[in-house]
């Protein structure tokens, strides 16, 4: 059995535009209004989470990229479609499951014509809490997945390093089943092929895990 941590508390944060009778849809009309920091000012667009109500697995990245931001979608580029084959190989449907974001808009700097990834801070992070914890507690998902270390650090404090606790069962309030791997944003980064391929497998391995204790439990 994997070693287990122990997670951090609940962030605090504004819930006052959270619906009173929250469903998925009338979170993400509401989200879309959201003016709880200042990224909606630069992004084309809040990108919700999409999914199956009550999914198994909910998978949570960090935030929106450049097509998620002009698609309005979750892990629709690059990042999704390395996502996606992973899941597939690790055997977990990916339209059972839901994806979203610890935050709902795109952060980012100009580069030229490019619109470069920035990463978010802990202001911008705690304003989009209350979005993810109306997810969880709408989807109640058997099995987080959070990809990257924000979503880790979010999720589970501070104090965790997705690089040596990657694939780790952690104990946590939030799910029966929480764990921390690779954002796939991350393997695309990585020049060196072969290193991208090793950490793709890993990648796919932490995912496995998370397919046996589903497979457990039907």
């Amino acid at each position: 059995m994997p070693r287990l941590a122990a997670s951090s508390p609940l962030i605090t944060s504004d819930t006052s535009l959270i619906p009173l009778q929250p469903t998925l849809a009338r979170l993400e009309k509401a989200a879309a209004a959201c003016h709880a920091c200042e990224l909606w000012r630069t992004a084309t667009q809040t990108v919700f989470g999409d999914g199956a109500m009550h999914a198994e697995v909910m998978l949570i990245g960090e935030q929106p990229g450049v097509q998620e931001d002009a698609a309005g979608k979750p892990f629709v580029g690059p990042a999704g479609q390395v996502l996606a084959q992973a899941l597939a190989e690790a055997g977990i449907e990916r339209q059972k499951t839901y994806v979203t974001n610890v935050v709902k808009h795109f952060k980012w700097i100009s580069k030229g014509r490019l619109r470069l990834h920035q990463a978010p801070n802990a202001q911008e992070i705690a304003a989009c809490r209350p979005w993810l914890d109306s997810e969880l507690a709408l989807v109640k998902p058997y099995a987080i997945v959070c990809l990257g270390a924000t979503a880790a650090q979010t999720l589970l404090g501070k104090q965790l390093r997705v690089t040596r606790q990657h694939g780790e069962f952690m104990a946590s309030l939030l799910a029966p089943f929480v764990i921390a791997t690779l954002h796939p944003a991350a393997i695309l980064r990585i020049p060196d092929p072969r290193i991208r391929e090793s950490a793709h497998h890993q990648f796919v391995t932490d995912l496995q895990k998370v397919a046996t204790q589903l497979r457990s439990r039907s």
